[in-house]
């Protein structure tokens, strides 16, 4: 048994103790043996729980959830105090540097009338911050860890604060019916079958027409990840999809 006094109520550093006693050599060793790799799906696990929690407005819940995702920041940053990178104190100092920086409108001598303009001063900041000298910058520093969808919206919504863009919606429903005009030509060349199309041009026809997809839901007010989940989740799914003319395979049911 580790050397710990129980409490009513616990604080943050009292937090940062539990886990150096969990991962000390009389401590945990399910805890002791975890590695960033090894716990990395349960960041995103928790982090979707936390999502969940606050779309059902589940204020217990959030509470819970959003305890579960700091146990991982104190998880991951224990782990790098404990090889001598950098301790919880720095991630926190971090974050701090950073909003305050981002916000010279709070912090400084900047001025920002409404959100427009607050937003406009914190992305100028953060190219700053970077060292973003180029729209590539920009688009390069989109994770790749993103789901494909995600990352696609996030990579074109980019592209158009640097100016790439169509003038209007219409024009990117043309494109998207030039895209699909192409897949099409493809498909007659191997008909019957789309199996017989070459993987690499239908993967490179189908991606361009993601982006187009993603240029064009991003005139909505819902990115183009929240329109594909409305199409999949919710009472109306059987109706939505049954509507779209799509049939699941029997062997998917």
């Amino acid at each position: 048994m580790v050397n710990f006094q129980r409490k009513q109520r616990y604080g943050w550093e009292d937090l940062l103790t539990i886990m150096h006693l969990l991962r000390a050599p009389e401590g945990c060793p399910w805890d002791r043996e975890q590695t960033h790799q090894s716990i990395r799906r349960n960041f995103l696990e928790e982090t979707y729980e936390a999502l969940d929690a606050i779309d059902r407005n589940d204020t217990p819940g959030m509470c819970e959830e959003l305890g579960d995702v700091l146990l991982q920041v104190v998880f991951h940053s224990v782990m790098e105090e404990e090889q001598g990178r950098f301790t919880a104190d720095d991630v926190v100092d971090g974050v701090a540097q950073k909003l305050v920086f981002r916000h010279p409108h709070v912090f400084g001598a900047a001025e920002a009338a409404d959100s427009a303009q607050a937003l406009e001063g914190w992305e100028a900041q953060k190219k700053k911050e970077k060292g973003f000298t180029s729209p590539a910058d920009a688009v390069e520093a989109v994770p790749h860890t993103l789901p494909a969808l995600w990352r696609a919206e996030k990579i074109v919504s980019r592209s158009v604060k640097a100016g790439f863009n169509w003038d209007s919606a219409a024009g990117a429903l043309d494109k998207l019916d030039e895209e699909t005009a192409e897949r099409q030509a493809l498909r007659a060349l191997f008909s019957p079958s789309w199996t017989a199309l070459p993987r690499a041009a239908l993967s490179s026809a189908s991606g361009r027409s993601w982006a187009t997809l993603c240029s064009f839901s991003a005139r909505s007010p819902r990115c183009p990840v929240w329109t594909r989940r409305t199409l999949c989740t919710g009472p109306a799914t059987n109706t939505k999809v049954g509507s779209a003319g799509w049939r699941m395979p029997p062997t998917a049911r």
